[in-house]
């Protein structure tokens, strides 16, 4: 059953020269996860952040950190993103090369799983895993990149996983990212998601329009 709308503001788009402010505004701001891009200009082509920043916001917000690897090979990374304060550890199929290991042990650090595909990943790469996901994140883009317009055709894989889940009659959130806007997300929502992850949407206008913007999408 699709879950009630909650939004997932990217710190990919946050200014990074005042983190710790920015994730405190979006919590005051309604926010309810705080997305955050990890990338190793290998497995995507661009290069952000690592452990170390993630520990350093942690202090800043009790707001649960959807921590979506975007590096390849992941496994070395998950104790080091699980110690740091993720709650929520997301991994391509592609970042291996044993996806069900991979979430094995994000389940046995105690944190909750997430699988991401990417646009060209059929929804059938969950058939063998769904039993330990917590969160599946469709990735709308192309990732490596904030600004970029949503790819339509991810509607029908929306669409199909939802079935997936609510086949399962467990509680997973469906979580889509890239190319998010009021327009986008009411397709998104439509299709099944319940989890939207909008980085320029919601920064734009400054701390003062975040409210604004996230009521905007979670209203879509």
């Amino acid at each position: 059953m699709q879950q009630p709308i909650r939004i997932a503001p990217s710190i990919l788009s946050a200014d990074f020269a005042r983190l710790g402010d920015e994730i405190r505004a979006l919590e005051a701001a309604g926010a309810d996860y705080i997305h955050i891009d990890v990338m190793d200009g290998h497995f995507v082509p661009n290069l952000t952040i690592g452990p170390l920043v993630v520990k350093a916001l942690r202090p800043h917000t009790t707001l649960p950190f959807d921590v979506h690897l975007m590096i390849s090979p992941v496994d070395g990374f998950l104790d080091a993103f699980a110690e740091a304060g993720a709650d929520i550890i997301t991994v391509h199929p592609e970042a291996g090369p044993h996806l069900h290991r991979s979430l094995q042990r994000i389940k046995a650090l105690g944190k909750k799983a997430g699988v991401s595909l990417n646009p060209a990943t059929p929804a059938k790469a969950l058939d063998y895993v769904l039993d330990l996901v917590d969160l599946v994140l469709v990735m709308s883009v192309n990732p490596g990149f904030g600004g970029q317009s949503f790819i339509d055709s991810q509607l029908r894989k929306i669409a199909s996983i939802r079935k997936m889940i609510d086949a399962t009659g467990r509680t997973i959130d469906l979580e889509v990212d890239g190319g998010i806007d009021p327009v986008t997300a009411v397709a998104a929502i439509s299709a099944g998601a319940d989890v939207l992850v909008a980085g320029t949407a919601t920064f734009r206008g400054g701390s003062t329009a975040y409210a604004s913007n996230i009521a905007g999408l979670r209203g879509a």
